[in-house]
């Protein structure tokens, strides 16, 4: 089955009746999503001038995130997007200005560790409900395709101004700014996005589902691994770039050096929507992220800084591939009305793999080396490509078993 989408279908899908002021919407809600953790973690590190507390805070966010995502797709799914959101967003402002009180009045680690939680486990999942509005706005094929594909990019795009704008609200006079306004983007956009006509109009799905909500199908199980490793994979990455510029004596070019491969990222995504490969997605999923993964392995080579950068760029060309890969498999393996729910699965399997990668690549780039690190997310990248082509085959179209009290009545 052919996936493909021209840039004609990207225009198309974002000027459909009624896709406007949701995409717009979420735009602004999703803009902060890279910025709230690394707002939160500078603003803490600032005020108790300690990187260990900042770093259990970031942390929590995260597991707060990998966790909510799950929740609130389920929510959406059973109940419609608009009320979930709109209880979340309030949830999440109530959150916010908890911690920031919290921390302005010098409460315990654990107390402020706890309301971090909090923050990731009530951040507005916008962006899964907005995937999943294009199954109601476009028809199947390749404007659905260009939507999916938009999301993805759009969402690296984020990746990339995210810390940039967190890096420079943290030296504005007081250093909480970056938390205030990335959680004011987050709650308007979300309340924007809730109540937008074509969003109020999407009906929840009544039928009976399983305990297991998306991972009941065994190809969303499978696409869930494929997060996972893309996760893991750029979490060692992202680690093991900073510890190299700052072995090089440039710690500040860390951060750029990772929007490098972020830039090749959003440009190779463009084009690789108009022709994908492999077609299948069963071989797309283990495809994309092996070559991502061999493409690592020469990192730990590189000895200069400028040669760094080029690696990067080189292999950041399977980054988006990847992202649209996961939305679009989604289609085909979630059961019927779990959409919103297998994408938040996504996103739990990507925070946590990110987080598994970050902790392993400290580890390694203190005690054995930077270039370890590197060689790790390739090993770690190719043994999950290896497990989701041996489950190539799960990678179909969802039917649920049959109810085997229904066939014996037969």
């Amino acid at each position: 089955m052919s996936h493909s989408a021209r840039l004609a279908d990207y225009r198309a899908a974002l000027t459909t009746p009624g896709a406007g002021v949701p995409a717009l919407m979420s735009l602004l809600a999703r803009m902060p999503i890279a910025m709230i953790g690394l707002s939160l973690l500078l603003y803490v590190q600032r005020e108790t001038g300690s990187f260990a507390i900042a770093g259990l805070v970031s942390a929590g966010s995260l597991v707060g995130v990998a966790v909510g995502a799950v929740i609130q797709g389920r929510i959406m799914d059973r109940r419609g997007p608009t009320g979930p959101l709109v209880a979340t967003v309030g949830l999440f402002v109530v959150a916010v200005v908890g911690v920031l009180i919290a921390v302005e009045s010098g409460q315990s680690t654990a107390v402020i560790v706890l309301l971090g939680a909090v923050v990731g486990l009530t951040e507005p999942m916008v962006g899964s409900a907005s995937r999943a509005l294009w199954a109601h706005l476009v028809p199947a094929g390749p404007l659905r395709h260009a939507a999916y594909a938009y999301e993805a990019i759009s969402l690296e795009v984020f990746f990339i101004l995210g810390p940039a704008l967190a890096g420079l609200l943290v030296a504005a006079p007081w250093a909480g700014t970056g938390v205030v306004v990335g959680a004011a983007c987050m709650a308007v956009g979300g309340i924007g996005f809730a109540y937008s006509k074509a969003v109020r109009a999407v009906r929840p799905d009544r039928e009976a589902r399983d305990l297991l909500g998306a991972l009941a199908s065994p190809g969303m199980r499978t696409v869930a691994l494929a997060a996972l490793g893309f996760g893991v994979t750029v979490g060692f990455v992202e680690v093991a770039v900073p510890a190299a510029a700052t072995k090089a004596g440039h710690a500040p070019l860390g951060g750029l050096l990772l929007a490098v491969w972020s830039l090749s990222s959003v440009v190779f995504g463009l084009w690789y929507a108009t022709r994908p490969w492999p077609r299948e997605m069963r071989l797309r999923l283990p495809a994309l992220l092996g070559a991502f993964a061999l493409l690592i392995a020469p990192l730990s080579l590189l000895t200069s800084l400028a040669a760094l950068a080029v690696g990067l760029l080189v292999a950041g060309v399977f980054i988006t591939p990847q992202s649209t890969a996961h939305s679009t498999a989604i289609e085909l393996v979630a059961p019927h009305g779990t959409a919103t729910e297998a994408f938040g699965w996504v996103v739990t399997a990507v925070t946590l793999g990110l987080a598994a990668g970050q902790s392993a690549s400290g580890y390694l780039v203190e005690h054995v080396g930077v270039p370890v690190s590197f060689l790790a997310a390739s090993v770690s990248g190719l043994l999950i490509a290896t497990l989701v082509w041996a489950r190539r085959a799960t990678v179909t179209t969802y039917a649920p078993a049959p109810d085997p009290v229904a066939v014996a009545a037969r």
